[in-house]
């Protein structure tokens, strides 16, 4: 979770986190807490008990309420449900401060909308935790599929995390792998092949679904997604066809703990600069925009 390749010139971003389940405990307070860009000053969660669980490692404090830790910080990080993230999101913006969020950024689109439009209101920086995005190998790839006249693509995010254990979530049983996997797939897909002009969808969002994406450059890429297969690791595998050798993106062997640091880095440097990069609310709102089209077809 350290290693930065330059020193880090400012104060740290005092950083708050809403939520204290498996991901805040494994990866948001971990990643908060490493800096030296970022300081967790506070947890707090609907469980206070679990608020304390993982603050304690950090020495983070744990807040009463809501309002009272954005009242420590300058940025918060949410690891709660999509629903309470697009509502308490858009509670932080208006109260001027930075948002570190999870995908997808709000259950459905007329509330995603809502919330980007709190964020764009409110000035604030946002940034979303895609975290292949992040990974060094996944730049590399996206950086070669820039240069290729693809045709055509397959890809793939499957996994079994429904199947039971910590990440067999209700939000995720009830709403499947279009909301949970999608915006990763289709994130990707869309920066390998250019924009995706729609998408049509079929299958069973908690079994297996299928989509088709046609982007603006006359490519038709595939994604299939399921979080109900039995993996002994979760796969997503990105295959770009077309007039030159077949290029391939697999994050099956990849070490995501590469990904936390260059998260960090960047979005401290957003908060910092006030510059939200690429991967930020709008973002999000667009990938809501994309699986919103794969419901209604």
């Amino acid at each position: 979770m350290t290693g930065t390749s330059h020193a880090w010139p400012h104060a740290p971003v005092k950083v708050g986190l809403v939520g204290a389940g498996p991901w805040a405990r494994a990866v948001h307070a971990r990643l908060l807490a490493a800096g030296p860009e970022t300081q967790l000053t506070s947890v707090w969660a609907r469980r206070p008990e679990a608020a304390r669980e993982t603050a304690a490692p950090y020495g983070a404090g744990v807040a009463a309420t809501f309002e009272e830790l954005l009242d420590g910080c300058e940025a918060v990080a949410f690891a709660v449900p999509p629903a309470v993230q697009a509502e308490l999101a858009s509670v932080a913006a208006k109260a001027g401060k930075a948002l570190l969020m999870e995908k997808p950024i709000a259950l459905d689109l007329p509330s995603a909308q809502r919330l980007v439009d709190a964020v764009d209101t409110a000035g604030v920086v946002s940034q979303l935790v895609l975290t292949n995005r992040y990974h060094p190998a996944t730049r590399q790839f996206l950086k070669a599929a820039q240069g290729l006249d693809v045709v055509g693509a397959r890809s793939c995010c499957l996994s079994g995390a429904f199947l039971g254990g910590d990440f067999a979530t209700p939000w995720r049983l009830e709403h499947g792998a279009l909301l949970d996997l999608g915006p990763h797939l289709l994130d990707l897909l869309d920066a390998a092949l250019g924009p995706i002009v729609r998408v049509r969808g079929a299958g069973d969002l908690r079994r297996w679904i299928e989509l088709t994406c046609e982007h603006a450059s006359g490519a038709i890429s595939q994604a299939s997604l399921s979080g109900s297969v039995d993996v002994e690791r979760g796969i997503t595998r990105i295959e770009l066809f077309g007039r030159h050798p077949e290029l391939v993106f697999d994050s099956t062997a990849l070490d995501h703990e590469e990904s936390w640091p260059v998260l960090r880095r960047e979005f401290a440097t957003a908060v910092r600069t006030g510059r939200s990069g690429e991967l930020d609310a709008r973002r999000g709102l667009y990938l809501q925009t994309l699986m919103a089209q794969a419901l209604e077809s």
